[in-house]
């Protein structure tokens, strides 16, 4: 049995089109995680799917702390960044839709199929947002992904900022789209700028 996760796969496409995009200047970049560089991002990032894949499976998580990312330079970034996504989206591959408890490494560390891919999703495509705004290519969020990420984003996140994960939500303004509701949900201010 394989399924298919369409957010999961628009959310490491996201992903994979921004580091393609990301020059070797732009590594050191400042980035919306303010304590972050655009290199440190994206070994969270990958990390975090390293650690989704692992949860699943079983079998090994990153070899580094994603929430203490170096920032070292990455040889091949598509490449670093295709461990991650590929491995996520394997794992991912073999849970039935209707699954009711799938191990996460968020918690509550087991969470239904429909909300444990959201969270999976969520963490690749809002830092593929990070890494964008963050060296100037375009924003790479569909309104159809940002909608579905919020609602895995509703069920997940008010536990973690009580950890720092996520910075309190930003109040929104008129005429956001979903994407700006889901980056202000997130703590994040949608017209950020290096």
């Amino acid at each position: 049995m394989t399924t298919q996760w369409n957010l999961l796969t628009e959310a490491h496409a996201a992903l994979l089109d921004v580091v393609k995009g990301v020059k070797a200047e732009d590594w050191n970049r400042p980035t919306p995680c303010s304590e972050w560089t655009v290199a440190q991002v994206l070994q969270h990032a990958v990390g975090d799917q390293l650690g989704f894949a692992s949860a699943i499976t079983g079998g090994d998580g990153p070899s580094w702390n994603p929430f203490a990312p170096s920032g070292e330079p990455i040889a091949d970034p598509v490449e670093f960044t295709l461990l991650g996504t590929t491995a996520a989206a394997d794992a991912w591959a073999t849970i039935p839709e209707d699954a009711a408890e799938v191990p996460v490494p968020v918690p509550p560390n087991v969470l239904d199929a429909v909300t444990g891919v959201g969270a999976c999703a969520l963490d690749a495509a809002v830092h593929a947002w990070d890494i964008a705004v963050a060296t100037g290519q375009p924003q790479p969020l569909s309104q159809w992904a940002a909608g579905e990420i919020l609602i895995a984003a509703k069920q997940i996140v008010e536990p973690l900022r009580a950890w720092g994960a996520y910075a309190p939500a930003v109040d929104g303004a008129e005429g956001d789209d979903a994407v700006a509701e889901l980056l202000r949900y997130l703590g994040r201010d949608p017209k950020w700028t290096a």
